[in-house]
């Protein structure tokens, strides 16, 4: 869907094609483009197909590219999807500069156009169309950090409810989070490189409001790119914790089924010794004899108890060892505290 935007008293109006003042600098908004939007941007506005095809990709990195008639730059936007996998997505925006038109093309519907339309950010104006793509990269980088911030909360969340129980749909969802950070990384990085190229470039004027806007939004930038660096090596240092957590009890569990396997082991040998079909002691004493290997297979199974038992408080679990440990160093730090006070007492 395409719309235009021009301004009036400093504030965003939204128009029909016909109702333009072609005198007067204008924003075409093309969000959620269909076929039809791609026909009307090839055929008035002499856009280069190749240059849709790209901007449409979702896979396309940011550039800064001259058409010729008119200038195309290329940002990484973030996006928040909940019916998608990650939820957190980023999305090309490309924004095309033709005479008196400023042209924003996306596949999608992102939140930074909806706030330009809405009147959320102040003192925009279409007058200055690099100042116009500078506060397009500000409100992306504002945008980049409350969604980190969000991942990090919901990080958190999922966190403490895997340190009551482990599910399967948990552990998918910090996967799913964990992607986006590395898709929030990649475009910031991408923007970064994008925003270099504006200092250095010649295709687009930056007088020195564009020059301070600029340092602005490359400080955000960095400030972004440390923040999904630092929330993405948390949350793989989390997942390894929690696959060692999961492995750890696997062990556990593992053992228990070892020594029940041990325990069973040996009234299964007394039973199949005495169930051949061969003459075997006691067997002439009658029904008393199922009586007497009952009570072996008992005293078998109560012996390995008492003999896993004895090992247990031998060579305790890891659990077991460091609060025996930590209960030593408890009463040597209580031991040396008392021999400072007498000392202390005594003289």
């Amino acid at each position: 869907m395409i719309t235009y935007w021009q301004q009036e008293d400093g504030k965003f109006k939204k128009l029909k094609e016909e109702e333009l003042d072609t005198s007067q600098r204008t924003w075409i908004d093309a969000r959620v483009v269909t076929r039809d939007d791609v026909e009307t941007l090839q055929n008035e506005y002499k856009i280069d197909p190749e240059h849709i095809l790209d901007i449409l990709d979702p896979d396309e990195q940011s550039r800064l590219e001259d058409a010729d008639e008119y200038l195309v730059t290329i940002v990484r936007l973030p996006i928040y999807d909940p019916s998608a996998d990650p939820q957190y997505l980023t999305c090309p925006l490309g924004i095309v500069i033709k005479d008196n038109f400023i042209i924003t093309i996306c596949w999608t519907d992102c939140e930074v156009l909806r706030d330009f339309t809405t009147g959320r950010i102040k003192g925009v104006t279409l007058s200055d169309f690099p100042a116009f793509i500078m506060r397009i990269l500000s409100r992306a980088d504002f945008n980049y950090l409350r969604y980190l911030k969000e991942i990090n909360r919901r990080s958190t969340a999922i966190q403490n409810e895997m340190s009551l129980s482990i599910d399967n749909n948990e552990i998918l969802q910090l996967l799913g989070l964990e992607k986006s950070l590395v898709y929030f990384t990649t475009s910031l990085k991408a923007n970064q490189l994008l925003l270099e190229k504006f200092r250095k470039t010649k295709l687009i004027k930056l007088d020195y409001d564009d020059i301070d806007w600029l340092d602005d939004v490359e400080i955000d930038n960095h400030q972004a790119i440390e923040m999904a660096d630092t929330y993405r090596n948390v949350l793989v240092g989390v997942m390894d914790a929690f696959d060692s957590v999961i492995n750890n009890n696997l062990n556990m569990y593992m053992k228990r089924l070892s020594i029940l396997n041990i325990i069973m082991m040996v009234p299964t040998f007394i039973t199949s010794w005495y169930g051949m079909n061969v003459d075997l002691p006691l067997v002439k004493y009658g029904a008393i004899t199922c009586w007497i290997i009952s009570g072996i297979c008992l005293l078998s199974v109560l012996a390995t108890h008492f003999i896993l038992g004895l090992y247990e408080k031998k060579y305790p679990r890891t659990d077991k060892r460091k609060k025996i440990v930590t209960l030593k160093r408890k009463e040597r730090k209580n031991a040396k505290r008392m021999k400072s006070i007498e000392a202390a007492l005594s003289e």
